[in-house]
C-alpha cells in the first residue's frame, strides 16, 4: 500500500518511520521487528516483536535454540529475559536502529499501543480480548485460543459451542492431541495489555462487541447482541 501502510483500521507506519529498524517484516495487520532485552547477569535475550493493527504487542522469544516462549507480552518477555529492573518494559525492551539498541519508548512502534491504552476507559473502544482455553473432548488437554481479531474470535466462538470439540478441529499444522498441554505457569499469561498475569480486568474481559459477536450466527448470544446493538 502507499507509504508502507498496513491497511487495517487506520494502522499506518510510513516507510521512513521504520526503514532503519532491523528485521522488519510486514504482515496483513501487523509489522514484525527484531527486539531484545538485556540482563546484566544473563546478557541479551532476543526475540521477534509483532505490533498489530489493534495496538496489541506480542513477542516470540529466541533467547536460546528451541525456546518455546511465544506470544509473550512485552512485560512477560522482560521478566523471562531475567532483567533485574523489571516492570519498565517500554524502556528495557529494545530494537536495533542503525546498528544501535534503542528502547521501544523512543521508537514509533508504541504509537498505536499508547493510543489504545489511553482510549480504554470501560468502553469497547480499543478493547483487548484476552486468550481463552477450551478442553479437548478426546485428549482432555486445554488448548489456547487467541482472540486478537474477528476471525480468531469466530473460531473460539464456534469451538465453545461444540461440546465435542477436539484438537483435530484445529488446522493440522497448529496442534494435535499428541502435543503437550501448556504448563500452568504459562497459562496465567493470557494476553492482557496491562498485566501479563491478569485474572480478568475491564481491559480484557468483554461481554459482547462487534469483534466477538456475529450477525450471521444463529446462537442466542449473537442474536441478542445484534438486536440490541
Amino acid at each position: 500500500m502507499a507509504n508502507g501502510s498496513v491497511g487495517v483500521g487506520g494502522f499506518l507506519f510510513a516507510d521512513e518511520e521504520l526503514s532503519e529498524i532491523s528485521g522488519l517484516k510486514r504482515g496483513p495487520d501487523f509489522v514484525e521487528v527484531m527486539c531484545g532485552c538485556t540482563s546484566h547477569r544473563y546478557g541479551d535475550a532476543v526475540g521477534r516483536l509483532r505490533v498489530f493493527a489493534s495496538g496489541h504487542l506480542e513477542i516470540d522469544c529466541d533467547c536460546t535454540p528451541g525456546c518455546q516462549e511465544v506470544k509473550l507480552s512485552p512485560a512477560a518477555f522482560e521478566k523471562h529475559s531475567g532483567r533485574e529492573t523489571a516492570r519498565k518494559w517500554k524502556s528495557n525492551v529494545w530494537v536495533i536502529v542503525e546498528g544501535e539498541k534503542v528502547s521501544l519508548s523512543k521508537t514509533p512502534l508504541l504509537k498505536y499501543h499508547n493510543q489504545t491504552s489511553k482510549s480504554t476507559n470501560g468502553s469497547h473502544k480499543g478493547l483487548c480480548h484476552r486468550d481463552e482455553f477450551i478442553r479437548c473432548a478426546v485428549c482432555n488437554k486445554e488448548r489456547r485460543f487467541r482472540l486478537r481479531n474477528k476471525e480468531e474470535c469466530r473460531i473460539y466462538h464456534d469451538a465453545l459451542a461444540d461440546q465435542k470439540w477436539s484438537c483435530s478441529c484445529l488446522p493440522a499444522d497448529k496442534i494435535s492431541c499428541d502435543a503437550d498441554e501448556e504448563r500452568a505457569s504459562r497459562k496465567v499469561l493470557r494476553g492482557c495489555s496491562r498485566s501479563p498475569s491478569c485474572k480478568g480486568c475491564t481491559s480484557c474481559v468483554c461481554f459482547g462487541c462487534e469483534i466477538c459477536r456475529f450477525a450471521e450466527c444463529s446462537c442466542q448470544i449473537c442474536i441478542d447482541f445484534t438486536r440490541n446493538a
